[in-house]
């Protein structure tokens, strides 16, 4: 008995305790980010933004927080209301769940497991579910029309996330994205004999495919200019339109949670992870975790830059770019890399 509580109990609940710390402290961070995004693109805008509740407004978040809960649902009448209230749970929890093999210091990840970028890319595959049962279940034009932009543009950029992420995997040899940090400790600078720096990271030998992931980001979390699923001016909210209360607060919580996640990736596989921008002190004392949440707020606000300054896009420019402008370069790009690759005998 005492080997089945040993065995089985104790890592049961140490693993879901790690698990809800995980996703209070992911919550807390993207309420920030989310006023953090308000207030970067007040700033372009030269207003304000979020100012009144709590000192400069840092509380904002946590009001509408509480205004979505306090509301009522409104559920349209014609729709399927199980898959209806279905679609927010599902496109929340696939957001969450993705989480679990993130490492966001050195040990510090919920499943270090050896296929973490299979496990992401499979979870963030599956989003666009909810999105479809959302715009099927509300029984309205406009949300229809909406989940079928959704997936005919995640489809479109998950392909070029594909090939950006096989090109890294080349360099590297494993799927572990803890190996994946572990190998931008050497790189170009090391190899000219300076210390491990930023010069080592991915981001410098694959420059192109970097470029791709975080344009391809921006399209498969429909952010800016990529937003074609819920266009204001043309679908109002999109598949969202028919929401309310709490299944809108989800929605819009998986997609900022979704959001957060591509820049962790982009972190790990382009930016060093939790590695210090130069190997020597005063960078070194300062713990990785740190420098992580860094990198990743760094990349948030260039998702916010972006929403800020970029027009949007037609639909029909947005597919050209996926098809006939990032597959042909990407797919270039896995060859060239294991051409070098071979050639030199780096990498793996």
């Amino acid at each position: 008995m005492d080997g089945f509580f040993y065995d089985y109990v104790v890592p049961a609940i140490i693993f879901v305790a790690q698990s809800l710390l995980l996703i209070v402290v992911l919550l807390i961070f993207v309420a920030y980010l989310l006023y953090a995004d308000r207030k970067i693109w007040a700033a372009v805008q030269m207003r304000r933004g979020p100012n009144v509740v709590g000192p400069w407004g840092l509380l904002q978040s946590f009001a509408d927080l509480i205004k979505f809960v306090l509301k009522e649902p409104v559920v349209p009448s014609g729709s399927n209301k199980g898959v209806f209230l279905l679609a927010p749970l599902v496109t929340t929890t696939l957001a969450l769940s993705a989480w679990a093999v993130v490492p966001v210091a050195a040990g510090w990840v919920i499943a270090d497991i050896n296929v973490g970028v299979l496990y992401i890319f499979a979870i963030s595959s599956l989003g666009v579910y909810g999105i479809i049962m959302a715009g099927w279940s509300s029984n309205s034009k406009y949300p229809f029309l909406s989940a079928l932009r959704s997936a005919a543009q995640m489809v479109s950029y998950e392909v070029s996330i594909g090939f950006v992420i096989v090109t890294v995997l080349l360099c590297v040899g494993s799927l572990n994205l803890t190996d994946i940090v572990v190998a931008q400790s050497e790189g170009l600078g090391t190899k000219i004999g300076l210390p491990n720096s930023f010069l080592d990271w991915h981001w410098l030998v694959l420059l192109p495919m970097f470029v791709i992931f975080f344009v391809s980001a921006l399209a498969e979390t429909n952010r800016p200019p990529f937003d074609l699923v819920e266009a204001e001016s043309e679908l109002v909210a999109g598949f969202m339109v028919e929401y309310s209360s709490t299944p809108y607060m989800l929605f819009m919580l998986g997609e900022y949670v979704a959001i957060v996640l591509m820049c962790s990736l982009t972190t790990i596989l382009f930016l060093g992870g939790w590695l210090p921008p130069v190997a020597v002190p005063p960078f070194t004392w300062i713990p990785g975790v740190i420098w992580f949440v860094l990198k990743v707020t760094l990349v948030f606000f260039m998702f916010a830059m972006v929403k800020a300054f970029v027009p949007r896009y037609r639909f029909d420019q947005l597919m050209r770019l996926g098809w006939k402008v990032f597959l042909p370069i990407s797919l270039f790009m896995v060859v060239a890399v294991a051409f070098v690759l071979q050639l030199t005998g780096w990498g793996a």
